[in-house]
């Protein structure tokens, strides 16, 4: 199954590197000791899935990410010469032009550095790079066979061929220069440009610590923004960790991620994968536009007008994955019925299932998704009013929060009225380092009970583990309130730990041990994942 080519940036720089490659349906493990011009003929299930394989290169323009992680198909020159090495140590730049080098470097590791792109000694070159954008690479067979099995293969095994030159035509130059750079000195040096290639690379030839390291510089370069487009990488480096922690920020973040522009460059199986998928917490109308999106991004990958039969080409039997009939009748009518997707057959079912007692059969699921089940941190163990204890006067209650896992702020949970029923205005925020990364007005009614009361951002927040957090309320209404008592500077629910310690925001009297914001509402994980 060919995905297709795609492509890491998280900078504002434009980048020419390729990463072109195909997943075939092969599972078996290689016969590391049989080569073709000194390349393996067989691979290791992720090598088998991309060996020697060129997809179709579609153009898209380089876009100003903002800093944000976003993979990208490329938008180089064929012709164009290939960029210098970034990491090379040549003769004469690498101290070794001195006939008694060795002399000045009194490590081992200092010694073998010095041989890193090093023509001295060297016995094996690569021919790095696709055709016109090629790289003679110098390496030394000892130092590559005892960091690489797949290295160790080629020079010693069995059925070795004894070559001056290995062309490597699936492999970015850039990339090849980090698996060396790491092989030679102990030393990752990972960019957000290069990391997909130079995981690609770490994969091919074997090389694991390398590829842990690239799969945890992704992880943490994980937003709703870049989240789909990691999917398709994860699903096609066979990286299920990767995967999963794709799929948990998609479920929570779903109309985000589907709203992002990287969206309309996944391949067709992550797209079937995505409109599937049982928990995303979003609207079916979400999906239907996020998905005609796709379709029309792919009509202009092939040189197709975008028309609504096009479209509906395009997705194919993926269109039956969204639920359309689990919308609401007036999502229906004003807008996947006027989208010209649907048959006039189609529409009239569908209109029948709204509203007639006897319901045609639909190729669609008439079953609304699960969507993500949230949990709730409580960090008092009880609450109380007092006459004349507790008010509101327009201050602000707020505390700071860390958490050991990744989760998926969604709302706070509020005390209301202590002397009877009332309405009430309240604006929350979140920040980060004072960073506001959310907020959000609302109201709420107060029943003049003991309950709390949830208030809602507008979509659930990442919040990353090991950093502080401020959760803040200013809240508007009746004075007299509820407030809470014994409270806990640590709280686990499910798998998450919560730490909580005072915030100097806090103009209110709300701190660890009592006060307002006794609830935080969030997604995350509810399972061990081992």
């Amino acid at each position: 199954m060919a995905m297709s080519n795609l492509y890491l940036k998280m900078s504002t720089k434009p980048t020419s590197k390729r990463l072109e490659s195909m997943i075939s349906q092969s599972n078996g493990w290689m016969n590391a000791d049989v080569f073709s011009n000194g390349s393996l003929n067989n691979s290791p299930p992720f090598a088998s899935n991309l060996q020697g394989a060129h997809s179709h290169l579609h153009s898209v323009s380089q876009k100003d990410t903002g800093g944000l992680l976003q993979v990208m198909q490329p938008a180089s020159n064929p012709g164009s010469p290939p960029p210098s090495p970034p990491l090379a140590s040549p003769i004469g730049q690498g101290g070794t032009s001195d006939p008694n080098w060795q002399a000045l470097k009194p490590t081992v590791r200092e010694r073998n550095a010095a041989m890193f792109n090093n023509d001295l000694m060297a016995d094996i070159r690569f021919v790095v790079g696709s055709p016109g954008c090629t790289q003679v690479i110098p390496a030394h067979k000892y130092v590559l066979a005892t960091g690489s099995s797949v290295f160790y293969a080629m020079f010693y095994g069995g059925l070795a061929e004894c070559k001056e030159e290995i062309e490597v035509p699936d492999v970015e130059p850039s990339a090849f220069l980090i698996l060396l750079k790491y092989l030679y000195c102990d030393e990752i040096q990972l960019e957000a440009d290069t990391v997909l290639a130079t995981l690609y690379v770490a994969k091919k030839y074997i090389v694991p610590h390398l590829a842990r390291a690239c799969v945890n510089y992704l992880e943490t370069s994980l937003t709703a923004k870049n989240a789909c487009l990691l999917l398709s990488q994860s699903r096609l480096f066979e990286e299920p960790e990767l995967m999963q922690r794709c799929w948990e920020v998609i479920d929570a973040q779903a109309e985000m991620a589907l709203k992002s522009e990287g969206f309309v460059d996944i391949d067709m199986s992550t797209l079937e994968s995505v409109l599937s998928r049982e928990t995303l917490n979003c609207k079916e109308m979400n999906l239907l536009e996020a998905a005609l999106n796709w379709a029309a991004a792919e009509c202009g990958r092939r040189d197709m007008e975008a028309t609504p039969q096009n479209k509906r080409a395009m997705l194919g039997n993926a269109l039956y994955l969204i639920r359309i009939p689990t919308m609401t009748l007036e999502e229906f009518a004003n807008g996947a019925a006027q989208k010209g997707i649907l048959t006039q057959q189609e529409t009239i079912d569908i209109f029948f299932h709204f509203t007639a007692n006897n319901k045609p059969s639909l190729q669609y699921p008439i079953k609304a998704r699960a969507g993500l089940k949230s949990q709730i941190c409580h960090r008092f163990q009880s609450c109380a009013y007092r006459s004349n204890q507790w008010r509101y006067r327009g201050r602000c209650d707020s505390i700071q929060f860390s958490v050991d896992r990744r989760i998926f702020v969604v709302g706070f949970g509020l005390y209301g009225s202590s002397n009877g029923a009332a309405d009430y205005s309240v604006k929350i925020e979140l920040k980060r380092l004072g960073r506001v990364l959310a907020e959000n007005n609302n109201t709420f009614f107060s029943d003049g009970s003991s309950n709390t009361f949830h208030v809602y951002f507008d979509n659930p927040i990442q919040v990353e583990p090991e950093t502080f957090y401020t959760a803040s309320a200013v809240l508007d209404g009746g004075e007299l309130s509820y407030f809470g008592q014994e409270g806990m500077s640590e709280v686990t629910v499910g798998q998450v730990t919560f730490q909580f310690q005072c915030s100097s925001e806090s103009t209110n009297g709300t701190g660890v041990q009592g006060g307002q914001i006794p609830e935080l509402i969030f997604y995350g994980p509810t399972h061990d994942e081992h």
